[in-house]
Formats: structure tokens, sequence, C-alpha cells
């Protein structure tokens, strides 16, 4: 089972767009621009360390270069069972698993960057990494700092975030070292971020929150607050208000991914820090972990996984994606999907046909299967259906897959 996994702000370094600007994938940059009215390219290929570690910079660029590199993903059919995201990296959960669209993911990351940022200019805060002590000792020490000390982040056994007040974090990280850290670090950053330091950003954050429409995602997302997955989509708003304020709960978060059956986890977007938490966090020879940033690692990804899959696998019984890779229906053209009513019945399924994985739906070769937008979306094969793979309204962009189906021989 495959999981996808989000960065959050810290992962974005200069440049980091670079090699997609030739990709199709790259065209959702100059959407992202529109929605956020913002230079989002400049964001991605020419802004300098300084520009990309402000608050509402950081997030902006971390969330659309993560969602380049999904679609990219998503475009040669790969798709997951279960999702995360570290932080800000939920948002792009979201989006990835349609419970929030494109459009209005950019336009709440775009707000919830100003909103911390504001919160982070009425009190002065900061955040420091304590490596090598438990999750209760790094919470004893920052009780015993008698001040405004918390743990922002679980990132990994043995590796915590803590953030608050400067004063009390450095009582904090001296009282973890007598506990026995092995090491402290501080770094700089906007603000204290997952502390009650961000408290006054919730009311600007709940009123964005409350502007959108939250769908049940599919796949399942599970939440930084409580590590666990929630289908509900009323319950996000209130999870995302309290992030906010509540520690991220991750490497509780990668254990319940696991126990739900994942064991391949991909993080799609800058850097590859989740990889390397995933990889402490989860022991066994039957997990697999690949950070996907650039085109190369995308196809390096796609031949290392295929090839796993293939050895382990018998021909009948292996995942969608391998009929997928060579008979996709792809949408043309950017807009929202809606199929023709003959076929709205086998979205959104992967390998939805009837017993013994036959669909009793058949497909003509140029036979419409639906619309992006106002552009029809026809079949350039004759087959079975096997499903239709992505949700009736879902905006779908040029190039991205909507159906598959088993070709006929002579196709």
């Amino acid at each position: 089972m495959l999981a996808f996994t989000f960065p959050g702000q810290g992962s974005q370094r200069p440049g980091m767009g670079e090699s997609w600007v030739d990709h199709p994938s790259f065209e959702l940059v100059e959407q992202a621009s529109e929605i956020a009215h913002q230079d989002v390219a400049a964001l991605l290929l020419t802004a300098d360390e300084e520009t990309l570690r402000e608050t509402q910079n950081a997030q902006l660029a971390t969330f659309v270069s993560s969602l380049v590199v999904l679609d990219a993903t998503e475009r040669i059919g790969i798709e997951p069972a279960v999702c995360a995201g570290h932080s800000l990296g939920e948002y792009t959960a979201l989006v990835a698993s349609g419970s929030l669209s494109f459009d209005d993911g950019v336009r709440l990351v775009a707000e919830r960057g100003a909103a911390m940022r504001a919160a982070a200019e009425l009190r002065k805060g900061t955040m420091a990494a304590v490596i090598g002590l438990d999750d209760d000792a790094v919470e004893a020490a920052c009780m015993r700092a008698e001040g405004d000390a918390w743990v922002a982040n679980f990132n990994s056994p043995g590796q915590a975030t803590i953030a608050g007040d400067p004063d009390a974090l450095v009582r904090a990280g001296d009282i973890a070292k007598e506990l026995g850290a092995r090491r402290v670090l501080s770094f700089p950053v906007g603000g204290a971020f997952h502390t009650p330091l961000m408290a006054p950003a919730r009311d600007r954050l709940r009123a964005a929150l409350g502007a959108v429409v939250f769908r049940e995602p599919d796949p399942i997302v599970v939440a930084n607050v409580d590590a666990r997955a929630h289908a509900d989509p009323n319950e996000w708003p209130g999870l995302l208000s309290a992030q906010l304020c509540s520690p991220v709960r991750w490497h509780q978060t990668l254990s319940t991914l696991a126990e739900l059956g994942a064991r391949t986890f991909v993080e799609l977007g800058p850097g590859g820090v989740l990889t390397g938490l995933a990889k402490r966090t989860l022991s066994g020879d039957e997990f697999s972990t690949y950070a996907v940033s650039t085109p190369e690692q995308l196809e390096a990804f796609v031949a290392a996984f295929t090839t796993h899959t293939s050895a382990t696998v018998e021909a009948e019984e292996r995942p969608a994606l391998f009929a997928m890779a060579e008979r996709l229906v792809v949408s043309p053209a950017t807009g929202p999907f809606r199929p023709v009513e003959t076929f709205a019945g086998a979205a959104p399924t992967i390998g939805g046909g009837t017993a013994g994985g036959r669909s009793s739906l058949r497909v003509a070769v140029g036979e419409l299967i639906g619309w992006a937008g106002e552009t029809e979306i026809r079949s350039p094969f004759s087959g079975s259906l096997e499903g239709i793979i992505v949700l009736a309204g879902e905006r779908v962009v040029g190039g991205q897959p909507v159906a598959w189906l088993r070709a006929d021989q002579e196709d």
C-alpha cells in the first residue's frame, strides 16, 4: 500500500522549482499566482534564502512546489491509498485527497501564512530541536522550564522540536540536556509555531476555513493533531484550526499509516526531511521510503516501485498502476470533470468492475468519457472500462488520467 506524505515549512530552498519549469505540471504555478495575487514562480525560481524564510513565502512556495510534484506523479497514473502532511503539508494532503480544491487550498495557505506571521510579530518566539530524548522527557523539560515552552513537533522517536519564548526555551534546552538529550539545536524561524503563542492567528484562520467547502477525503488523510484518520469532512476545519496551537504528532502519524497498511512511503515536495523521519520511525524490511522533489527522482521512484511490485505480485493481482500505464484516458484540458451519465456509476474507483476484475461497461474508440470544463474527453482505445479515477466536479489538468480501461488486443 502506497502512502503520500507532504513536507511543511522549513523544507523550502532557493531554486526548488527550476527542474520543473519545462514540465506540464508547472502550469499550476501560474494558476496559484493568480489565486494568491503573488508571483509564486519568483518564489520557486529566483527568491533567495532570506525571502523564502518569511513565513508567508515559505508556506506558499512549499505548498505549490509539492502540488507540482503531486500533479506530475498523478499524470503517470500513480495514486496513494493514504495521505498525510507535516504541519503545512496537511493542507497539501487534503488537496491531494480531493477534500479541498486546488483554489481553496491556495487561498487557505496564503491566509494561514499571513495570519501566522502577524501572530509572530505580536509575540517573539523561537524553536529548537531536541535530539536523543524520549517524548515524555522532552515534555517534562518544557514544564520544568517554568515559562512559555512547549513541544511543537514529535518528529521521530528520539527527535522532537520545542518552541516558545526564547528565554524559556533556553531553560528547557538546558533541562533537556540534564535529562539525557544528546543535542539541543536552535534554528531560525519566524515564530513559535504549534504553540499557544499562535492563538492570535486562530480567529483569522477560522474565518478562512469557514469560507471553503471540505469534501470527504479519498484517499483518507491522517491528521497531525491526534494521528487519526478522519473521513468526515466536517471535522477538518476544527482539526486545522487546532493544529495551529497543538503539536504535530508526526511519528505517531507514520505509525497510524503503517497500521492502516502503508508499506511504501513517498515524500512529494522539496527537501527530504520526512523521508529521513520515516526511516527512523518505521523499522522492518517491509517498509520502503522515497523522496521525490525533481523529475529525475520521480522517474527513479517509478522504476524502483514498479520493479519491486512486479517481482512480488502476480500479474492478475497487480495494482491498477500497471494496467493504467498502458491504457490511460487522459484529459486534454483543464477544468472541473464531469463524466457522461453512462459512466457516472464507475466514478470514482479503480478496478471497480464486476466480479473477477472485468467491467461490463464497454468503451469504443472515440467514445465520450466526459468533459473537463467544456472540453470533451474521448477514449483513444476500445475495451472494458475498469474505472473512472477522479471525482465528479474535481478539477483536472491537461494530461491528467481520468479513466483507465483494459484495452482490446488490437489496440
